[in-house]
Order: C-alpha cells, then structure tokens, then sequence
C-alpha cells in the first residue's frame, strides 16, 4: 500500500456545517396532503413524540428504582412497556419525517417541549410510580385521540391510522395493566 493510501484511509474529524433542515420546517413530498395537513400532523406528533420518550423514560427509571414484593413481576413488565413505548416513539419519529418535518430526538429538547410533569430524581413508592405513569398514558392518549380527529378532518389518513393502531391501542393494554397493579388485593390473606 502506498503512502498516498494510507493518508486518504484517514477519518475527516471535527466536521460541522450548518443544518440541512431547520426544526419547524416542512421539506416538500409528493404526498397529495396539503402544507396545512403536514405541519399540522408533524406539529401534533413532535408534542406526542416529546411525552411519549418522556413516559418511555419514566418506566426505564422505575424500572431501576423499583423495591417490594411485587419487584420481579413489576421489574420484568416495566421493561416491557419501556421497549413498546420505544417502537411507539420510533414509529412517531418516522412518520413525522415522511411528512417532510423533522422529529426531535434529544432530551433535551425533549423536556423542553413535554407537558407530562416532572418526575423526581429520587426513588418513589410503587404506587406513586405506577399512579405517575398511569397520569402520563392518560394524557397521551386524550392527545393523540385529538390529533387522530384533527388528521382524519385533514385527510391525512396515514396518520390518523399510525395514532390508533400504534400509538392508542398499545396504549390502552399498558394502562390495563398497570391499573390492575392499584387495585387493593391482599398479598397473604384472602378476605
């Protein structure tokens, strides 16, 4: 191998340049929607994407603080709920960009833009955390049901089916779910 080679083998480092998007822009598809019906979706999905990673992130720190008698079951569920709300993340973040916009993706602008409440940095009884979690789905899906409405008036329909196929439904089984876990049972003694 020559030196002339080895020195094109080398990283290009430390590049920057300006962005090729700007957030709150729209690049131009061939979609048959309307301006008016992408921004509106992308707009409505990047507040829904914000709360959904908020709330994805909520069960992966429960998940860790958890304690108590139900630890195992309760360890083992949060983490599946976490990994559903990250395909459901995934699955906003790819529809906003096939509208043209562009999908916030770091915590930091993702805490910026949530409307789900803060949630301490400390540990948390199971109630409280269950109780937190059960408030943000809550919020999530008056949400996205709103936008589904607002997409279906817009005709974006593509949207409207990934909101209540891949956002609410899923949604709604994980309330189920952690609803069962408030419900006053006995741990060692029937009433």
């Amino acid at each position: 191998m020559t030196r002339k080679n080895l020195a094109e083998a080398q990283p290009l480092l430390n590049q920057r340049a300006a962005e090729t998007q700007a957030y709150g822009t729209l690049t131009r598809y061939p979609l048959g929607l309307s301006d008016e019906a992408r921004k509106a979706s992308v707009d409505g999905l990047n507040q829904l994407l914000a709360d959904s990673i908020t709330l994805r992130d909520m069960y992966k720190k429960h998940h860790w603080q958890l304690s108590g008698p139900t630890f195992y079951e309760l360890h083992l569920l949060f983490d599946k709920h976490a990994n559903e709300q990250t395909e459901i993340v995934d699955a906003v973040a790819e529809r906003i960009q096939a509208l043209g916009g562009v999908a916030i993706a770091m915590g930091s602008h993702t805490s910026q833009l949530t409307r789900l409440e803060p949630v301490p940095i400390g540990r948390e009884e199971v109630p409280v955390q269950i109780s937190r979690m059960l408030e943000a789905h809550e919020h999530i899906l008056i949400e996205a049901r709103a936008l589904s409405r607002r997409a279906t008036e817009l005709g974006d329909d593509g949207t409207n089916d990934l909101l209540l196929g891949e956002v609410v439904r899923p949604n709604e089984a994980q309330v189920w779910f952690l609803s069962e876990h408030l419900v006053p049972s006995p741990l060692v003694r029937a009433r």
